[in-house]
């Protein structure tokens, strides 16, 4: 879903003397019992530091990410060895710090409210991806709507570059039946749609998103580009939209076969909401709202599962996701169903609809960074 339009961002001490005169003596249980209190407040402050910046597990990384020779497609063994083996944004790059020891935002029942504390949890199996080779050739792509928010072309854009949604969407959408790629890369049958493309480059580090994307009879043309370098911290220009409304990457997001077989998500995740504010947080650089209630998420939000909420009975599939939503969370990333998760259109992972409904919006708390 798109914005309304670029919108701007909202962007004790103690009383030392008596500890150093001499009447401190004379107030000592009250001093002891202040510089422990001192002592203990520093000691939580600098442990929920340290767990903020303690980096993700990279025990499944390979010594060298294996080569991409030619496109390789999202849901194939090839491509899930590249991708657990990529370094997708550097260690401290906010797609993933863990957030388990963030402290709660002051609006986070509120927000969560606003949401839906009572809707459920949802999988979207919507955002496929290729992986390509360094010198795969560039094409030219007419961008037909943001073209003031786009990153220039031409673009490493492989033929068989797969469109949101593609292949499950047969599971979804009985008009998708039996339809080549092409046809969907087309739109024969008009399902219209955010159509998201995204096409990485792991040894180039770099990632391109494309929204609304549509091969033409003149060839290639989208409603939006962005250029991500995975091996940088940088964000998009303050103000400036991507495929997804935030302004953030969608590929870091995605839910992939392989995050499910480690048995947990070791990345942030995104998230839709029906309703944000006109607001957004970083590394959000954009907002597609006209409605200023506190009360409602911004784009770039975090919210995480509370750890309290009992896994203990879900599959090991769907454990995967909660134990991650529970340590990276999610960033609200778009306007869409309310608390609709990304995950690979990948016919390997199972269909988990019924078990994300069982976790209700009232299970996710907001989160706010903390500053060092």
């Amino acid at each position: 879903m798109r914005s309304v339009g670029t919108l701007p961002t909202n962007a004790r001490k103690l009383p030392l003397k008596s500890m150093i005169r001499g009447d401190y003596a004379m107030n000592r249980p009250l001093w002891a019992a202040t510089i422990v209190g001192i002592l203990t407040t520093s000691l939580s402050a600098v442990a929920a530091v340290t767990a903020a910046a303690e980096p993700r597990s990279t025990t499944h990384r390979a010594a060298k990410v294996p080569a991409v020779a030619k496109p390789v497609l999202f849901n194939t063994p090839e491509a899930d060895a590249v991708v657990a083996a990529m370094q997708i944004y550097p260690e401290d790059n906010a797609w993933n710090q863990p957030v388990d020891h963030w402290p709660l935002h002051p609006q986070s029942a509120a927000i969560v409210a606003s949401i839906g504390g009572n809707k459920p949890l949802r999988g979207n199996y919507d955002m496929a991806f290729v992986l390509v080779p360094p010198n795969q050739p560039r094409v030219d792509v007419r961008i037909t709507l943001y073209p003031q928010e786009s990153d220039k072309g031409p673009y490493p854009l492989p033929a068989n570059v797969p469109i949101e949604g593609w292949p499950a969407c047969e599971r979804e959408d009985p008009r998708t039946r039996g339809l080549s790629l092409d046809a969907i890369q087309r739109d024969k049958i008009n399902a219209g749609g955010d159509r998201h493309a995204i096409v990485v480059d792991p040894a180039k580090g770099m990632l391109y998103e494309f929204w609304q994307m549509k091969k033409a009879a003149g060839g290639w043309q989208a409603s939006q580009a962005s250029i991500f370098d995975l091996k940088s911290n940088r964000l998009r220009p303050d103000g400036w939209t991507s495929s997804d409304a935030a302004g953030l990457p969608v590929f870091p997001a995605i839910i992939r076969y392989d995050d499910i077989q480690r048995g947990i998500v070791e990345h942030a995740m995104r998230v839709t909401v029906q309703k944000s504010r006109k607001a957004y947080v970083a590394p959000a650089t954009h907002c597609a709202s006209r409605n200023n209630s506190e009360n409602l998420p911004r784009m770039g939000e975090r919210l995480r599962l509370k750890a309290s909420f009992d896994t203990s009975k879900f599959s090991p599939a769907a454990q995967a996701i909660l134990l991650g939503l529970k340590k990276y969370g999610m960033f609200v990333a778009d306007n869409g169903l309310d608390w609709s998760l990304s995950i690979a259109p990948d016919m390997r992972i199972p269909v988990l609809h019924d078990e994300l409904r069982k976790v209700p919006g009232g299970a996710f708390e907001v989160v706010r960074r903390i500053e060092r």
